[in-house]
């Protein structure tokens, strides 16, 4: 892909995402807070600023596409359409490594192996769900955590934390809220954005937005394509609210 010269960030960072040039209106709507990264995103901004970024995802399944009509309608690959879409001139990689039942020390060792192998200036880590499943302990996952993204920081490293699916099922067979409060806490103790996937799809759940659970077999390959299709925006407008904190934190 050729690389050309970005226009001002100013001016690109104040326009909506849902203005940018054929860009389609958000596929689901929420409240506003859970959009806001709350932290900023440094690396992000001076990598779009060279005209080169590159985004690591981590995850299970879910990162994958899994339920999907295809590896397009995953919600990685979404995210890079509208990255390239908002930024036309900058050079931008969405990578993604996921497996399934995929522990947080798995995938912490997994994220260390390809940031060696290529540059990387965003990590979008989505963790905690296996750990729910398996009942592990909470601590075990916090400390990886920790270990992970003070590496992170130490090598320049931007990251955003993704919390757990929100899942009928899984909120009745397992004590999910002790993952969901630790994963906030931890993000908090390290100032990097935490997308609230759990709360964002118990919102779109009970707003009857997307309902993949519920879905009627024949239509559940479309509710997923457009749960992914939501959560590709809402990781973009994390991501633009981040860049406008790491802005305005260089203008101080």
């Amino acid at each position: 892909m050729m690389r050309t010269r970005l226009l001002p960030m100013a001016l690109l960072i104040a326009l909506p995402l849902a203005t940018a040039a054929g860009a389609d209106p958000p596929a689901c709507t929420e409240p506003p807070e859970l959009l806001e990264a709350g932290s900023p995103l440094p690396a992000t901004l001076q990598a779009l600023r060279a005209g080169s970024l590159r985004i690591l995802v981590i995850g299970g399944v879910s990162v994958l596409g899994a339920g999907t009509s295809g590896p397009e309608a995953a919600w990685p690959a979404r995210l890079q359409a509208l990255l390239r879409e908002r930024w036309p001139k900058a050079t931008i990689e969405v990578a993604v490594r996921g497996e399934r039942g995929i522990n947080t020390t798995e995938a912490s060792a997994l994220m260390a192996a390809e940031l060696a192998r290529a540059p990387t200036q965003l990590v979008l880590w989505a963790t905690g769900t296996f750990s729910a499943v398996r009942g592990a302990e909470v601590n075990d996952m916090v400390e990886t955590l920790n270990e992970r993204l003070e590496a992170l920081k130490a090598a320049g490293i931007d990251a955003l934390l993704i919390d757990p699916q929100f899942s009928r099922f899984l909120r009745a067979n397992a004590n999910i809220d002790p993952y969901l409060d630790a994963l906030r806490l931890v993000a908090a103790a390290h100032q990097v954005p935490l997308l609230q996937r759990w709360e964002l799809m118990r919102h779109w759940v009970e707003t009857e937005q997307v309902d993949v659970e519920r879905a009627p077999k024949p239509q559940r390959v479309a509710a997923t394509d457009r749960l992914n299709a939501c959560l590709a925006w809402a990781v973009a407008a994390v991501l633009r609210d981040g860049l406008a904190e790491a802005r305005a934190a260089r203008s101080d």
